[in-house]
């Protein structure tokens, strides 16, 4: 068996746009989005919207055909910077055919990062792994057999910042876009977090609080829990407490060994990890403080 190609097809469309509106609701607000689109001969594909009671706030997600708008893509965000002023919104503006620069992140445990890569491979994520980076060497080969260069970035006599402080550099010479916590064991400073606010993701167990630290798998075994999951948010000081953008549980019973507990835990991982970075990479999350809005 040969390894796949390295720079898979591509299957977005350069001619679709998307933008993502948060602002105070208020009486008009589709309409105004909406008619600036058609102003410019642009064709809607797909709107959604979502306001919150609790606190009056607006977001939406409009996608778009600009191939044959009065003008070029470079031009839209300024375009319609005049029509977020004078509603009170805070816009983004992203264009199709673009493949963000992704770095995948782990410590020993490959299988997130194997689900990440083969659903790169076959484009079902539209990104660009560009690096995959490990404090260890096992997931190693892995990249190899992919295509993506690996990285091992060592903790030497417990220097975690010097460490950070290696990673940040990489993650900066390869220009990345999302970094990607898949099963990556290292708790990140606040600086890192807030650097990479909103652009990194991270997956764990859904066990927390009630099971934190090691082996939370055993720990819940031990207390007969019916329920196991996972959780992949948005990474920030606060550790395990950021906005969260996906989850998932499955069943478990008294017949189920820790094993059973240990494999199941891990088919959730990759895949909750994986539908929050695609819902990342479509740009279907808005961040509202601690919460976060995703549409479908």
């Amino acid at each position: 068996m040969h390894p796949p190609a390295s720079q898979p097809p591509s299957t977005d469309s350069s001619d679709v746009g998307v933008l993502l509106l948060r602002c105070a609701d208020r009486p008009g607000l589709v309409a105004e989005v909406a008619g600036f689109i058609a102003d410019h001969r642009g064709n809607i594909i797909d709107a959604q919207q979502h306001t919150d009671a609790a606190t009056n706030r607006f977001f939406q997600r409009v996608t778009f055909q600009h191939g044959d708008m009065d003008l070029p893509p470079g031009e839209l965000a300024a375009a319609f910077a005049p029509v977020a002023s004078r509603l009170g919104m805070t816009a983004e503006l992203h264009v199709g055919g673009y493949r963000p620069r992704v770095a995948v992140l782990a410590s020993r445990q490959g299988h997130c990062v194997l689900d990440l890569l083969h659903r790169w491979q076959t484009s079902e994520l539209v990104m660009e792994p560009v690096a995959v980076v490990s404090n260890h060497t096992d997931v190693a080969d892995m990249a190899g057999w992919f295509g993506v260069d690996f990285h091992h970035l060592p903790i030497v006599d417990d220097a975690r910042s010097v460490q950070e402080s290696q990673l940040e550099t990489l993650l900066n010479e390869l220009s990345v876009e999302l970094v990607v916590l898949a099963r990556y064991m290292q708790v990140l400073s606040p600086q890192f977090c807030a650097r990479w606010a909103n652009r990194c993701i991270n997956i764990h167990h859904s066990f927390l609080p009630a099971f934190a630290g090691a082996m939370p798998y055993h720990q819940a075994h031990t207390r007969g829990v019916k329920v196991i999951g996972a959780t992949a948010h948005y990474v920030t000081a606060d550790l395990d407490a950021g906005p969260i953008i996906a989850q998932g549980v499955a069943d478990v019973t008294h017949r189920d060994t820790v094993a059973d507990f240990v494999r199941k835990g891990r088919e959730l991982e990759t895949a909750v990890l994986a539908r929050a970075v695609s819902a990342h990479l479509d740009h279907r999350v808005l961040v509202d403080g601690d919460r976060t809005v995703v549409f479908a």
